[in-house]
C-alpha cells in the first residue's frame, strides 16, 4: 500500500492499494492489446490525439498543479509550469512526430532503399517524483507518437499525480489500455521487466536504482533509457558576466527546491572573480522566499520527504566539518515540514561531500580554481555526466571549451535545461540513452532497413 505525505505539513493525504496480480495481468494484456491497434493508426491520428491531450492539461491546470504541490511541495508557480510544460512538449510532437518518423531514404544499388521507424511496443517507465507530470509526458509523446504504448510506475509518494495522469488521458480520448498505471511494489518491477509483452524499459531516478533496473533489463535484452542523477557543474571564469551569472546561478540551483537532476550543483569560480561572485550569490539567494509552497510568493518550498531533508544537513555538516565555509544558510527550518534554508557554502574542499556527491536539495557548493584550466579538470573530476553551465563572455574560447567538458549537455551562458526540441540525457554515471527531439523518439522505435530490388 503507498501512503502520500504533505510535506509542508507532515499531513498524510492519502492510501492506494497495491494492484493485484489479476489486475496487473489484465494491465498488461490490455497495454500489449491496445498497442496491435495503435501501430496502425496513421500519424495524423496519433497527433490529433496529442493535442486533444495538451488541450486537456491545459483545462486542468489548476488543479493538476494544486495536486504536484500538495503531494511533493513544489511552489505553486513551479508547478503550474510544469503542467504547461508538459502540454508544449504533446504539441511539439504532434506538430514534429510525421517528419521524424518519414521514411529516410538512403541511395545504394537497390531500387528502392533506406530506414522506417517502426514501434517497439509496450514501453515501461519508471517515473521520479520531482517532476511527476512533465518526467512522464516527455517520455510519453515521443512513445506514443511512434506507436508504442506505456506503463507508468510512478513514484510512491505522486501517487496521486498518476492516478490523475490517468484521468486526463481518458478525457482526452486516449484508447482504453494504451497507457496504463501500475501501482505495484518495487519486488514487482522485476517480474514486469521480464514479462514478454514488456518490450523496453525507461527510468528516471537515481544511479544506484538505475543500475539495479540495468541489470534487470539486460539480463532478459530489453532496451533501456537511463537518466539518472547528476552534479552538474556552473563554470564560471574570469571574464563572466557577474551580475547574470550570480541571477541564474540562483535559479539554476534553488528551482524545485534544489530537487532536479539538471540543478546547478557546484559552483566552480576563478580565483580572480570568486569573491565577487559570491557576494552576488548570496544577496540574491538571501532574497529567497521559503515557506508554504501554496502561497503565490513562494521560491523554495519543502524537501519532497524527510529522509531527503535529512540528507541534504548531513551533507552540509560533513562538508562544514571538512572545510567548508557557510556563506549562507546551513540549517534546516523548525517546525513542521521538510524545510531546508537556501544554503550556499564557499571554498568547498573537493574531497566534501557537498563537491563529490549528488546533492538534491537547496545547498550550493563553491570551488575556487586557479584558472579555466583547472575549472574544466575540476568540472570533469565527477562520476557524473548530465549537464554543465559555462559562463564566459568569449565565445570563441566558450566553442572550444564546450568540446572538453565531459557532459550531455553544454549551455554558454545559461542555465541548463531540457527542451523538447533538443536531445536529453547524459554520460557516465548519469545515464545513457537520450530523451526529447527526434533523437528521443527514436530510441524507442525499430530502425529498420528496407532495400527492394
Amino acid at each position: 500500500m503507498f501512503t502520500t505525505t504533505n510535506p509542508a505539513t507532515e499531513q498524510t493525504l492519502a492510501t492506494y492499494e497495491f494492484l493485484t496480480d489479476a489486475q496487473l495481468e489484465a494491465t498488461l494484456e490490455a497495454a500489449a492489446r491496445a498497442q496491435r491497434s495503435w501501430r496502425d493508426e496513421p500519424v495524423a491520428e496519433r497527433s490529433a490525439l496529442l493535442r486533444s491531450i495538451a488541450a486537456r492539461l491545459r483545462d486542468d491546470r489548476e488543479p493538476l498543479a494544486q495536486l504536484i504541490t500538495q503531494e511533493m511541495g513544489k511552489p505553486i508557480r513551479e508547478a503550474r509550469s510544469e503542467v504547461e510544460k508538459s502540454a508544449v512538449t504533446l504539441d511539439y510532437y504532434a506538430d514534429n512526430g510525421a517528419d521524424i518518423l518519414a521514411f529516410e531514404q538512403i541511395p545504394t544499388q537497390a531500387q528502392c532503399s533506406g530506414v522506417r521507424f517502426d514501434p517497439l511496443g509496450v514501453v515501461l517507465a519508471i517515473m521520479p517524483w520531482n517532476y511527476p507530470l512533465w518526467q512522464f509526458f516527455r517520455f510519453a509523446a515521443p512513445a506514443l507518437i511512434a506507436g508504442n504504448a506505456a506503463l507508468l510506475k510512478h513514484a510512491a509518494n505522486v501517487a496521486g499525480c498518476a492516478e490523475r495522469i490517468m484521468a486526463v488521458l481518458a478525457d482526452a480520448g486516449v484508447p482504453e489500455g494504451l497507457v496504463g498505471n501500475l501501482m505495484i511494489d518495487t519486488p514487482t518491477i522485476e517480474r514486469v521487466i521480464a514479462d514478454r509483452r514488456v518490450a523496453a524499459v525507461t527510468l528516471t531516478g537515481s544511479t544506484r536504482v538505475g543500475a539495479i533496473v540495468a541489470a534487470q533489463a539486460g539480463s532478459v535484452l530489453k532496451k533501456q533509457v537511463l537518466e539518472l542523477g547528476g552534479s552538474d557543474p556552473f563554470i564560471v571564469l574570469a571574464d563572466a558576466d557577474l551580475e547574470a551569472a550570480a541571477t541564474v546561478a540562483v535559479k539554476a540551483r534553488f528551482t524545485a527546491s534544489g530537487q532536479s537532476c539538471v540543478n546547478a550543483k557546484r559552483f566552480i569560480v576563478v580565483d580572480k572573480v570568486a569573491d565577487e561572485f559570491v557576494r552576488l550569490f548570496v544577496d540574491r539567494a538571501s532574497e529567497l522566499v521559503v515557506g508554504d509552497p501554496t502561497d503565490e510568493t513562494t521560491d523554495v518550498g519543502p524537501l519532497a520527504r524527510a529522509d531527503l531533508r535529512d540528507a541534504v544537513a548531513d551533507q552540509v555538516r560533513l562538508s562544514i566539518e571538512a572545510g567548508a565555509e557557510v556563506a549562507l544558510g546551513g540549517e534546516p527550518l523548525p517546525g513542521p515540514g521538510y524545510f531546508y534554508r537556501p544554503t550556499i557554502l564557499d571554498r568547498v574542499p573537493r574531497t566534501a561531500p557537498a563537491a563529490c556527491e549528488e546533492t538534491f536539495g537547496p545547498a550550493a557548493a563553491v570551488i575556487r580554481v586557479a584558472d579555466e584550466d583547472e575549472a574544466i579538470q575540476v568540472a570533469n573530476d565527477t562520476d557524473y555526466g548530465l549537464g554543465a553551465s559555462l559562463w564566459t563572455q568569449d565565445r570563441s574560447r566558450a566553442e572550444i571549451l564546450t568540446s572538453r567538458i565531459e557532459a550531455g549537455a553544454v549551455f554558454v551562458n545559461a542555465q541548463v535545461a531540457s527542451d523538447a526540441r533538443l536531445p536529453f540525457g547524459g554520460i557516465k554515471r548519469s545515464g545513457y540513452g537520450r530523451e526529447l527531439s527526434g533523437y528521443g523518439l527514436r530510441e524507442f522505435a525499430n530502425i529498420k532497413t528496407i532495400w527492394i530490388d
